[in-house]
């Protein structure tokens, strides 16, 4: 009988067995919470839709004249390794040589695994690197936008914010909490590296039964844990600013603010004061001004104002209101909410933000390094946001600012892509398949015929986590697992670091790449920083045979001190914060001085774009895109739990029941969204949980286009993203605005077509193909 063997995901520990013909997986033993993503993971080992052989694009490899126009519509030939790898190899060497490493964009998402060594991130850029660099991308989808705005306002970005209020402090101590845009309890489930304790729902439910409050905000009723009794404020979309905005003139009206905490611990609150009161505008932010943006009763208002300044508070701001126009704003006025309450670095009280968004923010930090596997450094200096990928292909030389930057897009000639589905994260879909054919070359590693490797010149098949050994281990987490190989490589699947030996190899570079060690030889090297530190702390520190063969190692945690913002609180002149006051800029001189008008220097409401409204006057539905419960992102849309949730094979999208019965829609109803942009089919599902005038449907399900020889098509398995604008937050950050759009939804007549984006690709022969490749 086959043993059982450890492994990790972004989504949990477990161990799995592969035994007569099937993939068994069991959670963590000591997970209190397991993910129930952990039931996607079977069907890696036999899907129709993994890629078996490496494939190559029928019009790239015979080099017929504009074959780019036909990427996601041409068809595939399959072709050997070596083959394969000689056509990668020549390709690069044509571009770096004749356009320099400008040419290069090195596009990787970091998501693909757990592991600290098989990370496709890492593994794509030190293979780059090694070849004279590559454009890069900066920031992230998720959270672009504060990425960018709290370094400006607290220091660098992931510490001050979201490394000094715990869960157990929670628990304990605040009580209230005030969640802009919810905690929703599916996001939890997730962080990168692993998780291998689903700690939160216990600390919630443990604080509501000790008396805490929970005020969610938000359009949808279950962005909170329903077992916390969360009280509901159904806001309009992307109206928070305005809300806080009115919760500060109560506390400034009834002298409910601490003067005395922002004096000494922040810079330019008269400033903001001014704006507050309408002195600089004429516009005082008034509960009554509030009211009639976001929807929130008056009275409401203010009793949640004078709640927040009577009890310890906690304010949060998730990922979800900065993925929006104007998306610093609500991060920053959040900061400056908690501010003015005067609790920041108290216990269980202050702010945090994206506490929920990730299931080990809000637990106590490492105290050992973790495996690392080394880049070198990238002598590129260009860079783009990472949502401005397709502006960067469609404008090449084009002028764009970025904090306080004025920038110009390279001009790509090759995408190189491992790990991610810029088809899933990605919006305006139609407009980023035009800019993918803009590029020679497009080279893609996936383990899956994703919408991405479809849109792809030359497709390398990859093995996911469960065909290959790793290191799994993330900052929060207590355990380092022995990811241990559980089947065989799927068809000829190789592992990243083989390719890139394999093409390094033809390149002259595999011993710069591969420094002469298999990949087992790399995972114990990677391994010894942690061991060492763990021996200079007196911990147990097994070596990495002995930690192999036990499957897992508990590492130390910091204690549970209030980390940054007690520091802060405790001595703001020796703890002080790495701003250029050293203090919470309120106001920050830095951003002012910009001169950008879309973020002026400390936050304030903005109304939305022309473009915005233009789309509120056509289409009177606001969309929520959110993440998926059923899966990371797009991984494993095919997995047996995220199937299991599509509604004759399409995504749910969940609608008022007044909203419905206007449009004639039912239950089970197969409806088509559409704006200006585009359009998807969807199966309607009917829901109080959502605010009457928004409707939801998550992000992830695989791009599949009605005709993917036309300009503009519609989505017929549930992509959001053909809907959302491709446009940046502001000039600060340039970051993703996906998470709203405005829609119409009507029932879908006739026949829909059928869902085939999750079924086996079919390839055609090579015939006389010449093999020399694109064109160029």
């Amino acid at each position: 009988m086959t043993m059982f063997k450890t492994h990790s995901s972004h989504w949990g520990a477990f161990s799995g067995r592969y035994q007569d013909g099937k993939l068994e997986i069991r959670p963590h033993p000591d997970d209190p919470n397991p993910s129930p993503l952990l039931g996607n993971l079977p069907a890696i080992a036999d899907s129709p839709v993994r890629i078996r052989r490496p494939a190559v694009r029928r019009g790239w490899l015979e080099g017929t004249s504009g074959n780019s126009q036909n990427r996601g519509a041409d068809d595939y030939v399959e072709v050997s390794w070596p083959e394969a790898l000689d056509l990668v190899a020549n390709e690069l060497r044509r571009v770096y040589g004749n356009f320099g490493a400008r040419a290069v964009f090195g596009g990787s998402y970091g998501w693909a695994s757990a592991g600290r060594f098989h990370h496709a991130q890492s593994q794509v850029h030190r293979f780059l690197n090694l070849l004279g660099g590559y454009v890069r991308s900066v920031n992230t989808y998720s959270s672009g936008a504060a990425m960018v705005i709290i370094p400006h306002v607290l220091g660098p970005y992931d510490h001050f914010e979201r490394k000094s209020v715990t869960w157990d402090a929670i628990e304990r101590s605040t009580e209230l909490v005030v969640a802009f845009g919810g905690m929703a309890i599916k996001n939890a489930d997730v962080h990168g590296g692993g998780n291998s304790q689903h700690i939160v729902p216990d600390r919630l439910k443990s604080a509501s039964a000790r008396g805490a409050r929970f005020v969610l905000v938000s359009p949808l009723r279950d962005d909170f844990l329903p077992e916390a009794n969360a009280e509901w404020l159904a806001l309009l979309p992307g109206t928070d600013v305005a809300l806080m905005l009115g919760l500060a003139r109560v506390l400034v009206s009834e002298g409910l603010h601490d003067r005395g905490f922002l004096d000494r611990y922040t810079i330019g609150y008269d400033r903001f004061e001014d704006y507050l009161l309408g002195r600089t505008d004429g516009v005082e932010k008034s509960p009554e001004w509030a009211s009639q943006i976001c929807g929130i009763g008056i009275d409401v208002i203010r009793d949640l104002a004078r709640a927040m300044a009577r009890n310890r508070t906690l304010v949060t701001v998730s990922h979800s209101l900065q993925r929006a126009d104007h998306g610093e704003q609500p991060v920053w006025m959040g900061i400056v909410l908690a501010a003015m309450l005067g609790q920041m670095g108290l216990d269980g009280g202050g702010y945090s933000y994206s506490l929920g968004a990730l299931g080990n923010t809000g637990k106590r930090q490492l105290t050992v390094p973790l495996p690392t596997f080394g880049q070198f450094k990238n002598p590129v200096q260009d860079f783009i946001p990472v949502a401005r990928i397709a502006d960067m292909l469609l404008n090449p030389g084009g002028a764009f600012n970025y904090n306080g930057q004025a920038l110009n897009y390279p001009d790509i000639r090759l995408v190189y892509w491992a790990g991610g589905n810029p088809f899933h994260h990605h919006q305006d879909l139609n407009r980023l398949r035009a800019a993918f054919k803009r590029p020679d070359t497009i080279i893609v590693h996936e383990s899956a015929w994703t919408s991405s490797a479809r849109h792809a010149d030359i497709v390398l098949p990859a093995t996911t986590t469960l065909e290959r050994d790793d290191i799994g281990a993330a900052q929060g987490d207590p355990l380092m697992i022995a990811m241990k190989k559980l089947i065989e490589p799927v068809g000829e699947a190789r592992d990243d670091y083989d390719i890139f030996a394999g093409i390094a190899r033809r390149l002259g570079i595999v011993e710069a790449f591969t420094e002469n060690r298999t990949a087992t030889e790399w995972l114990a090297l990677l391994y010894e920083p942690t061991r060492q530190a763990l021996a200079a702390g007196g911990q147990e520190a097994p070596d990495f045979e002995t930690f192999w063969e036990r499957g897992e190692l508990v590492l130390p945690l910091q204690p549970d001190d209030g980390g940054p913002a007690r520091a802060f609180r405790d001595d703001p002149e020796t703890a002080a914060l790495p701003t250029p006051s050293g203090k919470i800029e309120i106001f920050s001189q830095t951003i002012d001085s910009f001169g950008y008008d879309d973020c002026s220097g400390h936050p304030r409401w903005y109304p939305a774009r022309p473009e915005a409204q233009a789309d509120d006057g056509r289409y009177p539905l606001h969309l929520v895109c959110n993440q998926p419960r059923q899966r990371l992102h797009s991984q494993l849309d095919y997995g047996d739990f995220s199937r299991s949730t599509k509604i004759r094979g399409r995504e749910p999208v969940r609608i008022n029941p007044r909203d419905a019965a206007k449009r004639g829609i039912s239950n089970g109803d197969i409806v088509r969204l559409f704006n200006a942009r585009g359009a998807c089919l969807a199966a309607a599902v009917l829901s109080d949980d959502v605010r009457r005038g928004v409707i939801q449907l998550a992000t992830g399900a695989w791009f599949e286009p009605e005709d993917p020889s036309v300009d503009k098509t519609m989505c017929i398995h549930g992509n959001p993203n053909i809907l959302t604008r491709d446009i940046g937050t502001s000039q600060v950050a340039q970051a993703s605005t996906g998470q709203l759009t405005r829609v119409e939804v009507e029932r879908f007549i006739g026949e829909p077509p059928p869902v085939r984006i999750l079924e086996e690709v079919r390839f055609v022969n090579n015939g006389n193909s010449t093999g020399n490749g694109g064109e160029r």
